[in-house]
């Protein structure tokens, strides 16, 4: 129950980011400390079949996920409301 109200009161900001040589990467920034990162992390990961890592409090996947991750967080419990693109 708790961790249900944690979740939809985050503001939860998805952005892509160019890396080096032209890489794309899709940041998840705004999921505070109530919520267990590195699962939603691996959940990401799974269901996007790419790579990425969890650095300072922003998950970051490998490539272009921006229109695919809203789904999934929605299907993790988080309010979409609170998801910007």
């Amino acid at each position: 129950m708790c961790e249900q109200i944690v979740k939809s009161a985050q503001r939860i900001k998805v952005t892509t980011e160019k890396r080096r040589y032209g890489k794309l990467t899709t940041q998840v920034q705004g999921l505070d400390k109530g919520v267990d990162l590195k699962s939603i992390s691996k959940s990401l990961k799974n269901e996007l079949a790419c790579g990425g890592t969890l650095k300072n409090g922003t998950i970051e996947l490998m490539g272009d996920h921006q229109k695919k991750v809203r789904p999934i967080l929605v299907k993790l419990g988080f309010d979409e409301s609170s998801i910007e693109d």
